[in-house]
């Protein structure tokens, strides 16, 4: 199943645990904007650009009202681990049932290296604070995403 949610989409609710058994739901977000990230897995290269980038930001999306969430299949210890490695500033879900990652499209079949194999589809969604979906990044780019959220966002408004 690939990610087929676009924007205009209700964001699919979602609980799950995050890096100290702190449960975090779509609920929580009421009223924010929520940058919504899903990526494969911690302390590998492509994703921990992605999430130094987005902490390198992490003051200019909180000032225009983002709050941050990063989902990905690896559990909670280590999350932790990554979180202290690379000082990151927002929540990182375990989902290791792969359940919110099945509601939102991104775990199914990826190419890699020419071999097919199940996998996390890297994918951001920014939903708004109705739990609506404003916009759908597949595949962002991991050194640039906060400069792709920000100049996407200014298209919208």
């Amino acid at each position: 199943m690939a990610v087929t949610l676009k924007a205009g989409d209700k964001a699919p609710n979602f609980e799950g645990k995050d890096q100290n058994g702190k449960s975090i739901s779509l609920a929580d977000f009421s009223g924010k904007t929520l940058i919504l990230y899903f990526y494969p897995k911690d302390d590998t290269p492509g994703c921990t650009k992605e999430a130094c980038n987005l902490r390198d930001n992490y003051e200019a999306l909180l000032e225009q009202g983002y709050a941050v969430v990063g989902v990905s299949p690896d559990g909670e210890a280590s999350h932790q681990k990554f979180i202290e490695k690379y000082s990151l500033p927002f929540p990182l879900i375990a989902d290791e049932e792969k359940e919110i990652m099945e509601a939102y499209g991104t775990w199914g079949e990826k190419n890699m290296y020419g071999k097919i194999k199940l996998g996390v589809l890297r994918t951001t969604f920014i939903i708004d604070g109705e739990g609506v979906i404003l916009k759908v990044f597949k595949r962002p780019k991991t050194a640039e995403h906060t400069e792709q959220i920000l100049k996407a966002m200014e298209k919208l408004s």
